[in-house]
């Protein structure tokens, strides 16, 4: 820990990072009864922290390791840190980047001067292509996150932090991916501040960091969520990992609704629209609140990044409000007798807000109908639907069910009576151009399809749900057909939502 503050203290980070403001956040400390300060990493040049321990790490290296240019594996702002340190050094930079990365990304490295080789679909498979790079060149290696001087690097934003509050902060909330940022925080604020509380926030389908400290040792994850790409990690480091163990409070993980209601938030704040690993320390603390019932503490959030595909908006849009605990979906069964539908709005919904309405006849002795309703919290929710069986209505709550609130919500009504044994299943595929003309053509003509569903939604990975008409014993062929197309997927055959409207 002494040589970690030294590295911090004498760091060179200043040479092309900024120091970034605290801000104060009046409007959310008053809707969350706490002082909310938010530590603003997305104004850096290149709009996140991780130019720190880049610049850190590369305006240390000796004068063969520059000779030999650097290179590096990134899916987007490490690479963009490498790359304007390297022009600022006057050093050959290359980054080596997954296919799916936001074009917003691998242009930002482009015009910063670095060669970009796009590989693989995912970090560990462009890492790969890193080292085989390395081995073929000798180039110096930049690491995003495991090495002594990145995590220095990153530390100085609690430096700053300790200047601005004067210590006098409660609980701070950091995004979490590699370990890099939170490692440097930690270790600086714990020797100098030990009672303030460090809290990591990861998204709860890339929770390598959290799964690690439950389990005292390092934890690789199979997969990873995309959403928050600038924290999908399989594996956090060894260096970060211990210095976490020692020094970290807690991990806190969030869903993907809860960082869109962060971004909604860090926007309402700042009028800036932050990536949603930027807002995944707002989301957290968010969550840490609602949970914990905490009043009158001073809460720092980290906005890591502003790093934001425009594209991914509409998705994050359409999630914020189920985010925020102020929407709730319901599949409700109505009579299908005339003035129904009025009476069900009327004496059921009255004076609340209806967020989304979908219906469509099925059968002649009940209707189904898809409702969106504005709710101020999740006991409201809860109370509506107790409201719904009470008067008598068959209902079931689709909040929570990624399935209706990813597809169904926009297909409402897609029964058919000519289908036979159809079974239902939503893909995963990495989203680049022509990605669905060759999904299509690996689906090749062996199944009916008997259901198609595809909306981009501005996300690294595109989303499908099909519908297959499988005759009887096909299941072990069916299985192996599935298995043999490499994309991620699940059965949702006997999803309720499937069965209520599809």
């Amino acid at each position: 820990m002494q040589k970690l503050l030294r590295n911090i203290l004498t760091s060179r980070v200043y040479e092309a990072a900024v120091e970034t403001p605290l801000e104060d956040s009046p409007a959310l400390s008053k809707a969350l009864g706490n002082r909310v300060l938010l530590k603003r990493e997305d104004m850096q040049p290149i709009f996140s922290f991780k130019l720190r321990g880049a610049y850190n790490k590369i305006a240390h290296l000796s004068e063969d390791e520059r000779a030999k240019g650097i290179i590096a594996a990134s899916a987007g702002n490490h690479a963009q840190g490498v790359a304007y340190s390297a022009r600022q050094l006057g050093i050959a930079a290359t980054i080596v980047m997954p296919v799916t990365t936001p074009a917003i990304k691998v242009s930002a490295v482009q015009r910063l001067g670095g060669q970009v080789i796009l590989h693989g679909d995912n970090y560990s498979e462009a890492a790969e292509r890193c080292d085989e790079l390395i081995a073929e060149t000798n180039m110096t290696f930049i690491h995003p996150f495991d090495d002594e001087l990145v995590i220095a690097g990153q530390g100085t934003v609690a430096d700053e932090l300790l200047r601005q509050t004067a210590g006098k902060m409660d609980v701070v909330f950091v995004p979490v991916g590699g370990g890099g940022l939170i490692a440097g925080m930690a270790g600086y604020l714990k020797q100098l501040c030990p009672e303030v509380r460090i809290v990591g926030v990861e998204p709860v389908d890339s929770d390598a960091m959290a799964r690690s400290l439950a389990a005292g040792r390092r934890v690789k994850l199979d997969s990873v969520g995309i959403f928050a790409d600038g924290v999908a990690v399989l594996e956090v480091g060894q260096l970060t990992f211990e210095i976490c163990r020692k020094h970290v409070d807690e991990i806190i993980c969030v869903e993907i609704d809860e960082i869109c209601s962060g971004i909604k938030s860090a926007y309402q704040a700042t009028r800036t629209i932050v990536e949603p690993a930027g807002a995944l320390a707002l989301a957290g603390l968010k969550k840490y609140v609602r949970e914990r019932s905490i009043t009158d503490q001073t809460l720092v959030a980290i906005n890591s990044g502003a790093n934001m595909n425009f594209d991914r908006l509409r998705y994050v849009a359409e999630r914020t409000m189920i985010g925020e605990k102020q929407e709730a979906l319901f599949a409700v069964s109505i009579p299908e007798t005339p003035g129904a539908l009025r009476r069900f709005c009327r004496d059921l919904v009255g004076a609340r807000n209806i967020t989304e309405f979908n219906y469509r006849l099925a059968r002649r002795d009940a209707a189904h109908i898809f409702v969106g309703i504005a709710v101020r919290d999740e006991e409201e929710r809860f109370a509506f639907g107790r409201l719904l069986n009470k008067q008598g209505y068959a209902c079931i709550d689709l909040t929570e069910n990624e399935l209706a609130k990813t597809h169904i919500r926009h297909m409402v009504g897609g029964r058919s009576t000519q289908t036979c044994g159809e079974r239902l299943f939503r893909f995963w595929f990495p989203e680049r151009p022509g990605a669905l003309s060759r999904f299509l053509e690996t689906m090749g003509a062996g199944w009916n399809i008997s259901l198609f569903h595809y909306r981009t939604q501005g996300s690294d990975f595109g989303r499908v749900l099909i519908g297959l008409e499988i005759a009887e014993g096909q299941d072990d062929a069916l299985r192996h057909f599935l298995d043999s197309l490499g994309y991620r997927y699940v059965e949702e055959t006997e999803n309720s939502a499937y069965q209520l409207f599809l």
